[in-house]
């Protein structure tokens, strides 16, 4: 004899209280893995520990070269920017206030 497969629908009554209890082991099993705030803090405190840190020579040549590039940006887009201010005044025809 073969079994019958086809499964009788459930009610939607069964099907939410299902869902209910999915959510409520879902959210069980989250609290279980929750680190405490200590736990964290320990973790912080080790990952630290793990860092290389620059040595002031270093430190100082890094400054010196972020610097060096903000400068040097900082010109570039200025450059553009007039460049753009004084081609539109020259197609537009448009003066500014402070000529």
């Amino acid at each position: 004899m073969e079994k019958d497969t086809k499964k009788e629908p459930k009610d939607p009554k069964d099907v939410k209280k299902d869902q209910k209890e999915a959510k409520r082991r879902a959210a069980e099993a989250a609290r279980k893995n929750r680190t405490t705030p200590g736990e964290y803090f320990r973790g912080v405190r080790t990952e630290i520990k793990k860092v290389v840190w620059p040595t002031k020579k270093e430190m100082g040549s890094f400054t010196f070269v972020v610097v060096m590039a903000c400068t040097f940006f900082a010109i570039v887009f200025a450059v553009i920017d007039y460049s753009f201010l004084a081609a539109l005044q020259a197609v537009l025809g448009i003066t500014l206030g402070y000529n």
